[in-house]
């Protein structure tokens, strides 16, 4: 599977797993808890595999980056947490830094 594949999944399970994060109450309820727990073991372990041929600094950025705006956008679909301009402009930047990293950085892959 190519790597690029592994962190698509390694940011997946990663939003899952923080988007499911208010419904633990606290870890006090069973399901969610689980699904927090398996969704982060998976984004680490799938996080672990993309490093074969991406470098660690370009695949966090990617995956934290669009991992923030991916649980930005599913809270306000959700939980109904407003995003202001602001914070769409913050988003952007993310997503442009991230862009501009993986594009123009000699530092992409090792």
């Amino acid at each position: 599977m190519p790597d690029y594949a592994y962190l698509l999944i390694a940011i997946v399970s990663e939003v899952i797993a923080t988007s499911t994060l208010k419904a633990t109450a606290s870890f006090t309820k069973l399901v969610p808890s689980l699904v927090v727990l398996v969704g982060y073991g998976s984004a680490f372990y799938f996080l672990s595999l993309c490093l074969n041929t991406i470098s660690v600094g370009v695949a966090y950025a990617i995956w934290s980056g669009l991992g923030i705006v991916l649980v930005a956008l599913l809270g306000w679909v959700f939980y109904r947490q407003a995003i202001d301009q602001a914070g769409l402009i913050g988003m952007g930047l993310i997503i442009g830094g991230v862009a501009v990293l993986h594009l123009f950085s000699k530092t992409a892959s090792h």
